[in-house]
């Protein structure tokens, strides 16, 4: 397995440092990868930072993890953030992994939590799958896998 550089990109608005979550796991399972993290405010930052983290910083892949909140204005900015991270993967031909916890996801501050470490965790995943061992997510095509909630499974008719 080559060496790489990973960029992770996260927010101040975030309720959840799931940037930490998503770095242990890269470091305690892909020992072999750098990984460069950037800070920014909020969500519709993200696409900017990962822009750089990618050209300025030379990392093969990101992550984007942000927090929007639960109400009409936090989902559209999610939305705009979306569509920038898009963009940013069109501009520089390489993935970036978004991954968004919305604050309505849940019905407390404890599942809140633990929704945003498993999909924080469980996309770091499959970063390392995407950039090593494309091989295991096809595999897992089709199969209904879902990160910050229990798989659903396929459907088998």
């Amino acid at each position: 397995m080559k060496n790489a550089r990973i960029g992770v990109a996260d927010t101040t608005f975030a309720r959840v440092d799931m940037a930490r979550f998503a770095i242990d796991i890269l470091k305690q399972y892909y020992g072999n990868v750098e990984i460069v993290r950037y800070t920014v405010p909020g969500i519709k930052d993200l696409p900017v930072a990962v822009k750089k983290l990618l050209e300025e910083k030379d990392c093969d892949i990101a992550m984007a993890l942000g927090m929007p909140g639960p109400h009409p204005l936090d989902k559209q900015s999610a939305q705009v953030a979306s569509t920038g991270l898009v963009t940013v993967q069109i501009m520089t031909n390489r993935h970036v992994i978004e991954v968004f916890v919305h604050e309505d996801e849940a019905k407390s501050d404890e599942e809140l939590y633990s929704i945003a470490k498993n999909r924080a965790e469980e996309h770091a995943h499959n970063l390392i799958k995407v950039l090593f061992r494309p091989e295991e997510l096809m595999k897992d095509a089709g199969m209904g896998k879902r990160q910050g909630f229990p798989d659903v499974g396929p459907i088998r008719l």
